[in-house]
């Protein structure tokens, strides 16, 4: 069986003005069903420039993203659409929660879209909840929450449509460092049960959580092995050096 996500030689270009940046430069990496990745580097990296690509948000000026074995750079918006809310499960570092909704009808958001039911969509959510440890506050709004309680929500909202890829953009960057920790607990958990989670962080000490980092630096990759490996540590101010080049 193939890669779950495949990048072939994506490049993306945005035109600055006069200018053109190359934000993903020739990038080639895979990743495979169950894998806990992180893609890590500074701003400007290109890691946000992958995650939207990943995300089917946005799809490369050249080479081929395969998403499923499905060719992404092919679809027009309503297919992105689609794959998107069949494939993915998104965390993000401001929580994207709905203020006037419940947590339960938040958790349900995505299956609205994918037109489930709204016994099945009540069910789904519930159960969703319970997994993160909030079956006690359905009928909660986000702000009766703290910010560890309303990352959860999210974490139940990604995990509700059941999806192929959990993409988590910075999902600590708003919490404290023991929340954050949890937070990478549950992360680990969900993949202790076979999901697949790509963790896009600028932060090295998070993404050592993961089984594998994929450094990015200019665009381009310059480390992709074990997140353990001595050389997958890059210290401040050190950043190419040793790491892959």
């Amino acid at each position: 069986m193939g890669a779950l996500i495949e990048f072939q030689d994506v490049c993306k270009t945005y035109h600055m003005g006069d200018t053109i940046v190359r934000a993903a430069d020739h990038i080639s990496m895979s990743v495979q069903q169950g894998e806990f990745v992180a893609i890590v580097g500074q701003s400007g990296s290109g890691k946000s420039t992958c995650m939207n690509i990943i995300g089917c948000l946005d799809v490369p000026t050249s080479g081929t993203y395969l998403l499923g074995g499905r060719d992404v750079g092919q679809m027009d918006k309503n297919e992105l659409a689609a794959i998107r809310n069949q494939m993915l499960g998104f965390i993000f570092q401001q929580y994207n929660l709905l203020p006037k909704l419940t947590l339960l009808e938040n958790v349900e958001v995505p299956l609205m879209y994918a037109g489930v039911p709204r016994a099945e969509r009540r069910e789904r959510a519930k159960i969703a909840l319970e997994l993160v440890g909030l079956g006690g506050k359905l009928k909660h709004k986000p702000q009766q929450l703290s910010g560890g309680q309303q990352q959860r929500v999210s974490i139940a909202r990604a995990l509700v449509g059941e999806p192929a890829v959990i993409l988590a953009d910075e999902p600590t960057g708003a919490l404290d460092s023991h929340t954050g920790r949890e937070v990478l607990t549950m992360l680990q958990k969900l993949h202790d049960t076979g999901n697949t989670v790509v963790l896009i962080t600028h932060d090295n000490s998070i993404a050592v959580q993961a089984q594998r980092i994929i450094r990015l630096e200019d665009g381009r990759v310059v480390y992709d092995g074990d997140a353990h490996a001595p050389e997958a540590v890059v210290t401040p101010g050190a950043a190419g050096k040793g790491a892959g080049q």
